[in-house]
């Protein structure tokens, strides 16, 4: 669904290849993805283990953003509670009619404002070159 928006998704079991060290591998994927959407479900909730590290991987690199940043998003793929650890960002669900609708939105505010501070980094960039130099 979201490769058909244009989006390129990391998931772990598609990308990882066999021998492959996951922390690692999964950390530096979090590290440069502008968004994660961590899913949870009735099942994935109650799980221990891996994806109890993968949310708290995602949990550190968010407390290294801006405040006010998207980059976590909890995703409900079914009518379960959302973990304590991730109740400060609004979720969205994918089992209601309008959820993807509302991902979608998020998924374009974020990419609209990393697009606004590239802007704005070439801004002042150019502005610290010398115009015999441009």
């Amino acid at each position: 669904m979201l490769r058909g928006e244009g989006a390129d998704p990391w998931l772990d079991e598609k990308r990882l290849l066999p021998g492959q060290e996951w922390r690692p591998e999964i950390e530096a994927a979090v590290r440069h993805t502008e968004i994660v959407l961590v899913c949870i479900s009735s099942a994935s909730i109650t799980k221990e283990g891996y994806v109890q590290k993968g949310i708290r991987i995602a949990l550190d690199v968010a407390d290294e953003k801006p405040e006010g940043t998207i980059f976590i998003v909890p995703v409900r793929l079914d009518s379960c509670q959302v973990p304590a650890r991730l109740l400060r960002w609004q979720g969205v669900d994918l089992f209601d009619p309008s959820g993807f609708g509302r991902l979608l939105e998020a998924l374009r505010v974020r990419a609209q404002h990393n697009i606004a501070l590239i802007s704005n980094v070439s801004s002042l960039f150019s502005l610290d070159v010398p115009a015999a130099q441009r």
